[in-house]
C-alpha cells in the first residue's frame, strides 16, 4: 500500500474519531442545556446544597426588613476578623445609609468617621488595613469555571458560591463586583479601608472595581431591600441628611443572636454538577417564552441559588 495512502486513510481515521469525539462533546452540552432552570432546580439532590455556615453569616436589620450576608472563605481575612469584631461591639447599630447611588451601590458607615472628635468609637477593633484586593490561586479550592470568556478578565468562574476570576500569569485569585456583592470602602489609598464602611452593588456589574476594592462576601436574601432605597441626592449618590435615611437597627453575626430568628437557608454548591447544569440552563434558555437562545453568558449573570431548608 503507497505510503501516501495509508497517510491520508489515517488523517481520515482520525479526522472522523475528532469529529465523534466533537459530536458526542456537543450532544452533551445539547442534553444539558435543554434542561430549564426550574428543571435544574427540581431535579438537583441535597447533597447538591449547603446551609449556611453561622460562622460566616450576618444579618443586617432595616426598617422595613433583614439583609442576610455571607461572609467568603478564604478571602480578605483582615478585613473579615475586624469586621467580626465591630459586629461584636454592635458598632454599626443606628449608623445610617450614607449612599444610595442609582444603579451602582448602597453604602452605610459613620458619618462623622473622619472626625476623631466626634467618630463612633471602634472600641477594640483596629484602624485601617492592607488592601486584600485578591488571594494566591493555590488556596483557593473549588474552582468551577463559567467556561466563556470575559473582558476583565483571563478566568471566571465560582469558588464556594461566590462569583470570581483568575490570572495564571500572576497566579492570583479575586472575587468580581457582581450584583450582592459586599465591599470594605476606603479612601484613595490603598490601605485605607477598615471594614467600617460597607458597601453592596445594587445594580450593573461594576468589574472596574475588581482588585482595587476589598470584597469579603455577598448578600443571600434581601437584596430588594437594599435596592429599593430612596437615592441620595448628592453627588455620587451621597445623602444629604443621612439622619433622615433608614438607620441600621442592627448588624450581627448569626452565632450572636437566637436560632430561632436565623434564616434557615440553603446555597447551591457550586462545585456540583447541579450547578454545571444551572451554568448551561442560564446560558441557553428552553423556557418557551424565549425565541433565541443566546449560547453564552457573562459571569454576574449567573445567580447562584438560594433557597429555605427542605424540613
Amino acid at each position: 500500500m503507497p505510503r501516501s495512502f495509508s497517510r491520508m486513510r489515517l488523517a481520515v481515521t482520525l479526522g472522523l474519531l475528532l469529529g465523534s469525539l466533537t459530536n458526542r462533546a456537543a450532544d452533551s452540552e445539547k442534553l444539558s442545556a435543554a434542561l430549564t432552570s426550574a428543571e435544574v432546580l427540581a431535579q438537583s439532590p441535597d447533597s447538591d446544597w449547603r446551609l449556611l455556615d453561622p460562622e460566616r453569616t450576618a444579618y443586617l436589620d432595616l426598617p422595613h426588613g433583614q439583609v442576610v450576608i455571607e461572609l467568603a472563605p478564604g478571602f480578605a481575612p483582615r478585613h473579615q476578623a475586624q469586621l467580626r469584631q465591630l459586629l461584636t461591639q454592635h458598632y454599626f447599630d443606628q449608623l445610617p445609609i450614607l449612599r444610595v447611588q442609582d444603579n451602582y451601590v448602597v453604602q452605610w458607615g459613620d458619618p462623622q468617621a473622619s472626625d476623631p472628635a466626634r467618630a463612633k468609637s471602634r472600641g477594640d477593633a483596629g484602624g485601617r488595613l492592607n488592601a486584600e484586593f485578591d488571594i494566591d490561586s493555590a488556596t483557593a479550592l473549588h474552582f468551577t469555571p463559567l467556561g466563556d470568556r470575559d473582558v476583565y478578565a483571563e478566568q471566571v468562574g465560582f469558588i464556594d458560591g461566590f462569583h470570581a476570576a483568575r490570572d495564571a500569569v500572576s497566579g492570583r485569585t479575586w472575587l468580581t463586583h457582581c450584583y450582592g456583592a459586599l465591599g470594605a470602602g476606603r479612601d484613595n489609598a490603598a490601605d485605607s479601608g477598615s471594614a467600617a464602611e460597607l458597601y453592596v452593588v445594587i445594580g450593573h456589574a461594576p468589574r472596574h472595581l475588581d482588585r482595587n476594592v476589598t470584597l469579603l462576601g455577598r448578600v443571600v436574601k434581601g437584596m430588594e431591600l437594599l435596592a429599593s432605597l430612596p437615592r441620595g441626592s448628592e453627588a455620587m449618590g451621597f445623602l444629604a441628611d443621612p439622619a433622615k435615611g433608614s438607620p441600621i437597627r442592627r448588624f450581627r453575626l448569626a452565632n450572636d443572636i437566637a436560632e430561632s430568628e436565623r434564616s434557615a437557608l440553603q446555597v447551591m454548591r457550586t462545585d456540583s454538577p447541579s450547578f454545571r447544569a444551572w451554568i448551561a440552563s442560564r446560558r441557553s434558555r428552553h423556557e418557551e417564552w424565549f425565541v433565541n437562545p443566546v449560547g453564552r453568558i457573562e459571569l454576574c449573570n449567573v445567580q447562584v441559588p438560594v433557597r429555605e431548608a427542605r424540613p
